[in-house]
């Protein structure tokens, strides 16, 4: 089979994939393959066509790499920011990890914003099981909650 059609074929299961994902890396890889599947109907040589693609790749996700680093500011907010969760218990005070219930589901929290007064029957900050504290930012399987709304 001639190289041009299988670096052809690659790029467009690369972009065919990238449209699952939305992350734009894949469909950078893709149109290294394209740019591949061009040096190779031009009659280059494979290591000329695997450096082309090695280049057009590179550059095209380093790009995305720094249109992303540059925009985040720009990027939509976490879809769970200000939702509310119900304080349950406190994990490890000192290091401000509880237990909160969100969505039905009892999820680990980091509590954010709040000054350490000692472990009291008022909680620490006056959070106590039932306080409503809101979602700032999900970080894996561990939240990130705050006393007062996000702003």
């Amino acid at each position: 089979m001639d190289l041009a059609i299988v670096w052809a074929v690659i790029g467009l299961v690369l972009v065919i994939v990238e449209l699952l994902t939305g992350t734009f890396y894949l469909l950078m890889l893709g149109l290294a393959a394209f740019g591949a599947a061009v040096a190779a109907w031009l009659g280059f040589e494979f290591p000329v066509q695997a450096i082309v693609a090695a280049v057009l790749g590179g550059a095209g996700c380093y790009g995305v790499h720094l249109y992303r680093a540059n925009n985040r500011a720009r990027q939509m907010p976490p879809i769970d920011a200000g939702m509310p969760a119900s304080f349950e218990s406190w994990l490890d005070p000192a290091a401000r990890l509880a237990r909160v219930r969100y969505r039905g589901a009892s999820w680990e929290a980091r509590v954010e914003g709040i000054e350490r007064q000692g472990v009291e029957p008022q909680g620490i900050a006056g959070i106590v099981p039932g306080t409503t504290l809101y979602v700032l930012a999900a970080d894996g399987n561990t939240l990130r909650v705050a006393k007062n709304p996000p702003g």
